[in-house]
């Protein structure tokens, strides 16, 4: 579980965090995620594959968060076949629901060219995250 201390900054006038911060906290919390199935983000673009998000879906902000809150965010991988990959995000303050919603992603190598991750291709991460897929 990746943690989020909200800043000031995250903040609109109301007090509450923007929206659109959601989207960066999903982002700290994947690359963070990544880090810790031993595949750092850093490494794997420097072996030639990226994974850009291509879609965002289901988000729902269920309660407002604010400044100084800690935002817990729980990472599942929903989906995978080797082309998509669909990350599954909640994300919880004192045990209360805030947000839920899903990134979408491909691969692609440096050129944009599509990969598709399998046994002969990336084995190592094809085979971590068909194991994490959610059941």
């Amino acid at each position: 579980m990746y943690t989020h201390r909200v800043n000031y900054y995250e903040t609109d006038k109301m007090g509450i965090v923007h929206h659109s911060n959601y989207i960066r906290f999903m982002e700290e919390a994947r690359v963070q995620f990544f880090k810790d199935i031993n595949f750092d983000y850093f490494e794997l673009e420097k072996q030639g594959i990226f994974s850009p998000v291509v879609a965002l879906n289901n988000c729902k902000y269920r309660k407002p968060t604010h400044f100084g809150d800690d935002i817990l965010i729980d990472i599942k991988i929903k989906q995978y076949n080797g082309i998509r990959l669909v990350v599954q995000y909640k994300m919880f303050t004192n045990d209360t629901l805030v947000f839920e919603g899903e990134s979408e992603h491909c691969f692609i190598s440096q050129d944009g060219k599509l990969i598709k991750l399998d046994e002969n291709n990336f084995g190592a991460l094809h085979n971590k995250l068909t194991e994490l897929v959610e059941k």
